[in-house]
């Protein structure tokens, strides 16, 4: 493995018996010096004669223990019990199971396999196991009815219990402000054991994380391993995974037994900089600034333990020199401490991969890495082997170092020899959803083997694990997740998750999968796109292809869904010729759809609709020239007189062209609806506009100058009553100037009120307020609540109401107080919130928070369809993102289709091929 170090259980010879060599020496150098009664040196004259110290024993173990390289002491391979055992823990046996265990390669597959798990640890894997053991008794027996089970996710990036949930002013411990170069923190000092994160990433398999600091510091500390569960002991250090033995027993480390890995987080690039107010320039200087310290340490350490060694002992002093600032550094250099790094861009590595050769330490992962696949070579010069680097699958472009962030990053870098990682910078990404993450790297070219590899072993291998966890293999700790499909499918979900051979889920909801679902997906070709990331730069044109307005026929078509007045029209193009058809287009109209003699082929679709991002007024959120801005709020007083009573429009500050929207639009996407910018009550007035589209001038761009008007309840300085107190004040016509008559358009029912809330109470109020309201003006509000994470209470008064929801994420999750009582769906709970609003009869749509996530609103559309377990249509589940925000929004119907091919909506064996646009009298093939 390079530069790791790890030794997989069943080779470690030669690891063994370099620690038994050194511990051989360490002995014979104790024989010697005991030899001597410990008060002169051998063979020196009387002059030359000096004390040997009473400690000398311990001084020479500590000195042959300094470059022992960290693993599993001799008896690991032996273990009976783990160390993490919980006393009354049942032996449990999954039978009849579909076994992925990370072996060859990640391509061993055992068909109706047993695992036999007992105290902890797996007893044993394989065919028929259960015949070799006495399994009489108190045995849990689980038939998996030939159910994908895995190793558990493990997690190489995450910030779990340190940047803990629900987000409060005393729940952020993840960086530090007290210096750019500080080796000597712990995240383990801050993790919180009631971070309400736990729960929900366990019910997604994640057994183990990296807890890291944050990357405000150049070096922000040091990083633990931990296990997920609940402990009896209840506290931090009880989760941790192996903890380094100076966390049990002080400062001072057992010689006698080989090290544990440790972790180090170090960030590179803007965030350092940024924080500390340099440049990269001042950044490199204090990171060889800091290793200079440890170097000196270590040198000053070295040189001692030889002069001891040579029996020296005049002038030492009675201990090693050490430094508890420095000393995790110093580990560092002595190669017992995994790094990981947070890095972006190309000039970046080269200054890291610098360091590391200056100072000859090994890194165990870049992260972030947006830049990697583009210099996979300068990544191969690290010292002491090539990383591994942890990436995001999709998420890019929210900063500059992202910018170039590229979706086939995963493959280039696979197909370079170069371990691939997904994580989840948990909270950024809810590390419930991390296997989701290898499912789009499959998606787009990784083979199944490694993109199952990227959460499972590999992870296991960089933390420096991969002799415990990350594997289905005897010995190997019982983490372990039973998945209702295969689990690259979409939507793949626990039936049941074991940690240290305890089971997680109590009475999990299980789905039931399509039998399609059990096998691995079919994926497209991307090879020509792959090229093109490299060819370009990270920048390839998004502008492509052919546009035509003769007539176009898609053969191979299995489904049509078109919409009408009335929402989403299903046809099947099924024939006695054959199981696809024909749809032919001509100016971009269907004009003829039927039968062909031919195989299974793909679906043509409405073309999907975006909100809830600010998509074409955001371009780098972090990046302020690249956007429109946030608007000024007047309840806070901050707006300047001359625009004091005018509603702010996004249709005046909209850019066309962006990489996310163009993305969007390749993926499906032709349409947003943006509101502007807001951190605030006032919200101003969305626009509608084509994410094809080059400028606003061009002709149908701008779909609709104004869909709604937005305002947003919740803790923006002003109270919850002064904001409701101030909506009620609008509504009944207490306004003047240009915001008066927005407001009264939207009180006598002519434009929508969408209003940002998540907590029931404050969503029961503005039902109230609803009902006030058409009293007060005798007409209907039409009421839109957007984000709506606690809705799912007020089902039935929301649908009696006739008020709309619009889900913020899809998948939605309590990262703050207001959303506490989000429903989490399956396993925890039967239904989601999807599902449950749509059976009380409520018009529900679908949004996403960040612009990058606009692209993949057909795979949340396939998420809600399985997730709803057969409760909602396709055709229900397509409308969340096309009719259903049509009729939300107040947008005029639009005709424009996207034909996929490989498969439907539902399937990572499609991808789009052409959008289909009637009103702009075209078919473009991308």
């Amino acid at each position: 493995m390079g530069n790791e170090h790890t030794i997989p259980l069943y080779n470690r010879a030669s690891r063994t018996a370099n620690e038994w060599k050194n511990w051989l020496w360490a002995l014979i150098g104790v024989v010697i010096i005991s030899s001597l009664g410990w008060t002169h040196h051998l063979g020196r004259s009387p002059s030359a004669r000096h004390v040997v110290p009473i400690n000398a024993q311990q001084i020479i173990r500590e000195c042959l223990s300094l470059n022992t390289l960290p693993g599993p002491p001799p008896s690991f391979a032996s273990r009976t019990e783990s160390d993490r055992y919980e006393p009354g823990t049942r032996v449990t046996l999954i039978q009849n199971a579909t076994l992925w265990t990370g072996g060859d390669d990640g391509r061993e597959v055992i068909v109706g396999g047993e695992i036999l798990i007992d105290k902890g640890i797996i007893k044993a894997v394989g065919e028929d196991i259960s015949r070799l053991f006495d399994l009489r008794g108190n045995v849990f027996r689980i038939n998996a009815e030939l159910s994908w089970v895995t190793p558990g996710i493990n997690d190489l990036h995450s910030h779990l219990g340190v940047d803990s949930v629900p987000e409060l002013e005393g729940s952020s411990d993840t960086n530090s402000w007290q210096g750019i170069t500080q080796p000597w923190l712990r995240s383990l000092d801050a993790i919180d054991t009631h971070d309400l994160a736990y729960k929900s990433s366990i019910s997604g398999g994640i057994t183990t994380s990296l807890v890291l600091p944050g990357s405000a510091n150049a070096i922000g500390g040091q990083a633990f391993v931990i296990k997920l569960r609940d402990t009896s002991e209840r506290s931090p250090l009880s989760k941790v995974l192996e903890p380094p033995y100076h966390l049990l027993n002080g400062t001072r480390v057992d010689p006698s037994v080989p090290p544990r890995w440790r972790h180090m987080k170090h960030a590179a690039g803007e965030n350092p900089s940024r924080v500390y107010s340099g440049t990269r320039m001042d950044t490199i200087w204090k990171f060889r600034a800091a290793y200079n310290e440890a170097r000196k340490i270590k040198l000053a350490q070295d040189e001692y333990c030889a002069k001891a060694s040579a029996g020296q002992w005049s002038g030492l002093p009675p201990q090693i020199p050490q430094s508890l600032q420095w000393e995790a550094l110093v580990d560092v250099l002595r190669g017992r401490v995994k790094v990981n790094i947070h890095i972006y861009e190309t000039t970046d590595f080269t200054g890291i991969v610098g360091l590391s050769n200056e100072f000859k330490f090994p890194i165990a992962a870049f992260h972030h890495a947006h830049e990697a696949y583009l210099v996979p070579d300068v990544l191969k010069g690290t010292y002491g082997g090539t990383p591994g680097v942890a990436i995001f699958a999709t998420n890019a472009r929210y900063k500059k170092e992202s910018y170039r962030g590229s979706e086939f990053a995963a493959k280039i870098l696979t197909d370079n020899g170069i371990r691939v990682v997904v994580k989840s910078d948990h909270p950024v990404l809810n590390s419930r959803f991390l296997l989701y993450e290898a499912q789009q790297i499959h998606y787009y070219g990784v083979p199944e083997n490694k993109a199952l590899q990227a959460v499972t072993s590999t992870p296991a291998e960089l933390m420096g694990f991969g002799y415990r966890i990350g594997y289905l293999r005897p010995g190997y700790d019982a983490d372990i997740v039973i998945w209702d499909a295969h689990p690259l499918a979409l939507g793949a979900t626990p039936k049941q998750v074991f940690i240290d051979g305890i089971a997680q889920l109590d009475k999990p909801a299980t789905l039931t999968k399509p039998e399609y679902l059990q096998h691995v997906p079919r994926t497209p070709n991307f090879t020509r796109e792959a090229a093109d990331a490299i060819e370009h730069d990270g920048l390839p044109p998004l502008r492509t292809g052919k546009k035509t307005d003769d007539i176009v026929t898609f053969i191979n078509v299995k489904n049509l869904w078109t919409k009408s007045i009335s929402g989403v029209i299903h046809s099947t193009l099924n024939t006695d010729s054959g199981p696809g058809g024909v749809v032919v287009l001509r100016r971009g109209e269907v004009i003829c759809s039927g039968s062909v003699a031919s195989c299974l082929g793909g679906c043509i679709l409405p073309g999907l609709i975006t909100y809830g991002s600010g998509l074409g007024l955001v371009e780098i959120p972090a990046e302020s020239s690249t956007l429109d801005g946030v608007i000024f709020d007047p309840i806070r007083g901050e707006v300047p007189s001359f625009v004091q009573d005018t509603e702010i429009r996004a249709v005046d500050g909209l850019s066309f062209g962006g990489r996310n929207t163009l993305l969007a639009y390749r993926s499906g996407v032709t349409a947003a609806i943006t509101p502007p910018s807001s951190r605030g009550f006032f919200g101003g007035l969305s626009t509608a506009f084509w994410t094809g589209g080059k400028h606003k001038l061009e002709r149908h761009a701008v779909i609709q100058d104004v869909t709604a008007l937005h305002v947003g309840i919740g803790h923006y300085g002003a109270s919850v009553s002064t904001q409701i107190a101030a909506l009620r004040k609008a509504l009944k016509g207490d306004l003047t100037g240009d915001r008066a008559k927005w407001f009264k358009a939207a009180s006598d029912g002519k434009i929508p009120l969408v209003v940002d809330v998540s907590k029931a109470d404050h969503i029961a109020t503005l039902l109230e307020l609803k009902t006030e309201i058409d009293e007060f003006t005798g007409n209907k509000l039409r009421l839109v609540l957007a984000g709506a994470h606690e809705a799912h209470l007020l089902a039935k008064e929301i649908s009696d109401a006739s008020v709309s929801v619009i889900l913020i994420p899809a998948r939605q999750f309590p990262d703050t107080w207001d959303k506490l009582q989000s429903l989490p769906g399956p396993p925890l709970t039967p239904e989601s919130s999807i599902g449950l609003l749509l059976r009380h009869g409520v018009t529900v749509g679908l949004g996403v928070v960040e612009e990058w996530e606009a692209r993949n609103q057909r795979l949340d559309l396939g998420w809600a369809y399985f997730e709803a377990n057969g409760t909602i249509s396709k055709r229900e589940a397509i409308a969340l993102a096309s009719s259903n925000l049509e009729k939300i929004l107040g947008l005029e119907r639009q005709g424009d289709l996207v034909a996929y091919e490989g498969g439907d909506f539902t399937e990572f064996s499609s991808k789009p091929i052409a959008i289909i646009s009637p009103r702009r009298e075209y078919v473009h093939l991308l």
